[in-house]
């Protein structure tokens, strides 16, 4: 393959990945911090967050990108359920939410053991239907993504919801700052970014905990460490690469932890989906803008 600047490889097995002609396209600029990329198949077309103007956005194939919601309660992340309803962490009114097919809003967490939430900030839905989110505090530290407010959680946790009783419970709480979190392919791990190196002299790394069959967790260990900037957002191919976003692009890792290679992009990365009809397109929320380049793998994500 011919060197093309793109590309950081750091492993031979990055080649079989990434297409060498592919452009890393532009589609939108304008967002103040563009966050929680989600693919609509049934739709064509990607929703994302662009978090302190408090509102989401819409892009499609034919070019055209427009206001999707606004204001969003400054929604972070992003995913779709079973039933391909739309699933948003709220750092403004501190909750998890549904969007119905009517466009109605319910609210599927806001509170812990009498609580409120922080401010969720990700989250992924499991093929038993559990609902799975992060809870950091980035959206109460300032004004600027949500609301200035004191954290009424001891802990950053990681939560589960119920799929038949909606009730909620903390599955992970040593965490600094819970972030991006997704399962693998055959959903028997659980991966957690932690950004708390943000903030703090911890390293920056992924985390991975084995699923049991009653939705706890366990036999939690290190993944590996981004090497530019914190790990935020990610995502699985179909044979079990994760690709993440840093400060300087997309890394992906083989499942064994290995850096692979990196996709090199010029604003610093907050998250990233597989989208397009086969999924083989990487959609990249980066700062200011949205972007996107295609890949020779597919994206794991259901639906």
């Amino acid at each position: 393959m011919a060197e093309n600047p793109l590309y950081d490889i750091r492993d031979e097995r990055f080649i079989s990945l990434i297409v060498g002609s592919a452009a890393l396209e532009e589609l939108y600029r304008g967002c103040r911090w563009a966050e929680g990329p989600v693919w609509f198949s049934d739709l064509n077309c990607l929703i994302w967050s662009d978090i302190p103007n408090d509102r989401m956005m819409r892009w499609s194939p034919e070019g055209h990108a427009s206001v999707f919601r606004s204001p969003s309660n400054y929604v972070n992340g992003n995913t779709r359920d079973l039933q391909g309803r739309l699933i948003s962490c709220e750092h403004g009114g501190r909750r998890v939410t549904r969007t119905e097919y009517d466009g109605r809003i319910t609210v599927l967490a806001d509170s812990y053991l009498g609580k409120r939430l922080n401010s969720p900030n990700d989250v992924v839905v499991r093929s038993d239907g559990s609902i799975w989110f992060t809870d950091p505090t980035y959206g109460i530290i300032s004004d600027y993504e949500g609301h200035k407010a004191e954290p009424e959680q001891e802990t950053r946790n990681v939560y589960r919801i119920d799929p038949v009783s909606g009730a909620i419970v903390a599955v992970v709480t040593d965490f600094i700052q819970p972030n991006g979190l997704a399962f693998s392919p055959d959903e028997k791990r659980l991966y957690i970014a932690d950004s708390g190196s943000a903030e703090h002299e911890v390293p920056s790394h992924i985390r991975v905990f084995d699923v049991a069959g009653d939705g706890t967790l366990g036999n939690g260990s290190y993944f590996c460490s981004i090497d530019s900037g914190n790990p935020d957002g990610f995502r699985f191919d179909v044979v079990g690469n994760l690709w993440c976003s840093a400060a300087d692009g997309v890394h992906c890792f083989a499942p064994d932890g290995k850096l692979l290679g990196k996709i090199l992009v010029p604003q610093t990365v907050s998250n990233l989906t597989f989208g397009g009809p086969k999924k083989n397109r990487l959609f990249i929320t980066a700062t200011q803008s949205l972007y996107s380049i295609y890949v020779k793998t597919n994206g794991a994500q259901r639906p």
